[in-house]
């Protein structure tokens, strides 16, 4: 790919998703755990609060305990769409040896172990502490509620009408957990959704269903009776596409109603616009329309925007993350109270930059039919943000900007973009199963976000800002789809396909944060949620969808508790809190140094435009 490149995007898709569908989840990620190319230490997961020093990157260390102590039995989930063709089931390929030098596997809570060459290491294997589960056999297809093995905690009570806004793979997976962490009125649930196909796990809750498409002639006269009836503080649950976040977010606060979505999302139109500037159909651009709603409504009734897995949930962990090397490190500090001394303590520890580095190697147990996109999210929201520009937040240190990088001429001017979809768009990264990696350059909220709220200065005096972007390897099923469809010029498949957790055979979301340039190179944080796990912990969903609905919950609890915050961003939201209800539903959440960068075996047989002095320039980032 040449930085010129338009990335083979069409004008116009064969496809754009149906008005008010459900919405995507934003989360992913990996299953073999050896570290390609260079060594990796794992480091427990640590309060804020934690100023234990690390040891050196020879020693193990332990892994951090998982925050659920018992599981539930394992869920049953809803009957699954018959795929098109059923070939026999595909088996995992092994992981691509390493080309530089061995890895030495050092697991969290298992023996050290002896340095071996990361070729040795088969993809299934797993190094760290927690083993795999043998594979299950899919279960019967039946509607039921979450498992009750485990008493759950009720973390609040809403008491107003609810209304949730989409039932698609997201929708489907937080309505359990919605009954499992709250207290309301059943009689004041409304789910909506254009498509009624899974009605029934609505209303055999005995909970009230709606077959409606949101319009923007249609959503105030749908919406405003329902959450108008009766007494008490009713809650909007936006886990739709097609539909504006700005105009409900706007509703809702209008009439006292609390609001959460996982995505700034606009109406049908935004995303495969001919007309429109590449400028204008960035994430950008959407953020920006709702920091002015902010800026002109300042405080009032809660309204969260974008707080999934990412945007959200990557965003606490980044904090952690930054908590983590500055103890590790040295840096003498306070735990930050305030953006300003967040930004402060980021530069002060060296930060260079950010990766939402993630890695799905969630397995389907059939293989992927030609002429349909599979993907474990809304396929619909992959390919809307996909076929966006590609975009980050851009960091003080970088000396270089490809040929087609433009900058924007209002608003925070925390980020660029290219002039080429994120979903063909390849850079470096790393993750802890897979060590070394490519990831898309998908654009994501949290990637102009986070480089944003990390900002020292204002305006034409900012002396620091990290570079921040979306590194997401999705699951193999989903790669051999996008390259279908770019293959074919951006003509999207005609069938489209999510698939759910009985349809998987095993696997992981490796999903973290990874935080370079610093004094001990490199530090990823973040969730190893399996799929075997998510069946033992919640019903109707798979591991990547656990981490976005989980996070959806968590933004809930937070809302409750802080009515009266205004809009928010999850960055501004308190991490420690958040975390602490999200992580039961997380897996093993731990932390890996690794001595990687993206200048590893490089350069190699043919001469590269890279820069020698500082591997962690964007220049030895991006695949060119």
């Amino acid at each position: 790919m040449t930085d010129e490149t338009s990335g083979g995007a069409p004008k116009r898709p064969a496809r754009k998703p149906a008005a008010g569908a459900s919405k995507r989840p934003a989360a992913k990620t990996g299953s073999s755990r050896s570290g390609a190319a260079k060594a990796a230490s794992a480091v427990p997961a640590r309060s804020a609060s934690s100023k234990a020093s690390t040891a050196s990157k020879s020693a193990a260390k332990p892994a951090a305990t998982k925050a659920a102590a018992t599981k539930p039995a394992a869920a049953k989930p809803a009957a699954t769409r018959a795929a098109a063709s059923k070939p026999a089931a595909a088996k995992p390929a092994a992981t691509k040896p390493a080309t530089t030098k061995p890895a030495t596997a050092k697991p969290a809570a298992a023996k050290a172990a002896a340095s071996k060459p990361a070729a040795a290491m088969p993809a299934a294997k797993r190094t760290a502490a927690r083993k795999a589960p043998a594979r299950k056999a899919a279960p019967k297809a039946a509607p039921k509620s979450a498992p009750a093995a485990k008493k759950w905690p009720v973390h609040g009570t809403i008491t107003g009408p609810v209304v949730m806004i989409g039932l698609g793979s997201i929708g489907k997976g937080t309505l359990p957990l919605i009954e499992r962490h709250f207290a309301f009125d059943k009689s004041r649930f409304t789910v909506i959704d254009p498509n009624d196909a899974d009605a029934k796990l609505v209303t055999d809750r005995g909970y009230r269903f709606e077959k409606v498409a949101l319009t923007p002639e249609s959503y105030k006269d749908i919406l405003t009776p329902l959450l108008s009836e009766g007494e008490g503080q009713g809650f909007v649950v936006n886990l739709s596409v097609d539909t504006s976040s700005l105009d409900l977010m706007k509703l809702c606060r209008k009439l006292g109603v609390l609001y959460i979505d996982t995505v700034v999302e606009p109406w049908p139109g935004f995303y495969f616009d001919d007309t429109a500037s590449a400028a204008d159909r960035t994430n950008y651009a959407l953020r920006e329309t709702v920091r002015r709603e902010k800026a002109r409504k300042p405080g009032g009734t809660t309204a969260v925007s974008c707080c999934g897995a990412n945007p959200g949930m990557v965003s606490w962990f980044v904090k952690q993350a930054l908590i983590d090397i500055a103890t590790d490190t040295g840096v003498k500090f306070k735990e930050p109270a305030s953006r300003k001394d967040w930004a402060k303590l980021m530069k002060k520890a060296g930060v260079k930059g950010i990766h939402i580095a993630e890695r799905d190697t969630q397995i389907a147990k059939e293989a992927k039919p030609a002429g349909e996109f599979w993907n474990t999210w809304s396929v619909e929201g992959f390919l809307s943000e996909g076929f966006q520009p590609a975009e980050l937040g851009w960091g003080t240190h970088e000396t270089w900007k490809p040929a087609n990088a433009k900058k924007h001429k209002k608003g925070c001017k925390a980020a660029i973009y290219l002039e080429q979809p994120g979903a063909n768009t390849r850079v470096r990264t790393w993750c802890p199963t897979p060590g070394a990696q490519y990831g898309f350059l998908v654009t994501h909220n949290e990637a102009i976000s986070i480089a944003d709220y990390f900002t020292v200065g204002e305006g034409k005096k900012v002396s620091y800002r990290p570079t921040c972007h979306y590194a997401y390897h999705p699951a193999n099923v989903a790669v051999l789809s996008l390259h279908e469809l770019f293959g074919s010029a951006g003509k999207v498949q005609e069938k489209l396909h999510v698939l759910e957790e009985n349809e998987l055979q095993t696997g992981i979301d490796e999903l973290g944060v990874l935080l370079y340039g610093h004094k001990k190179n490199a530090y990823w944080y973040g969730s190893q949620l399996s799929v075997e796990e998510t069946r033992e912990l919640a019903p109707y969903q798979n591991a990547t969808g656990l981490q976005v609905t989980s996070a959806v919950i968590a933004g809930m609890v937070w809302a409750l508790e802080n009515p009266e915050a205004g809009i928010v961003e999850t960055d501004e939201m308190d991490y420690h809190r958040c975390l602490e209800i999200q992580k039961p539903y997380l897996g093993p959440v731990k932390g890996y140094y690794t001595d990687w960068t993206p200048l590893d075996g490089r350069p190699g047989f043919y001469p590269e435009d890279i820069d020698a002095k500082d591997p962690w320039q964007f220049r030895n980032i991006l695949v060119r």
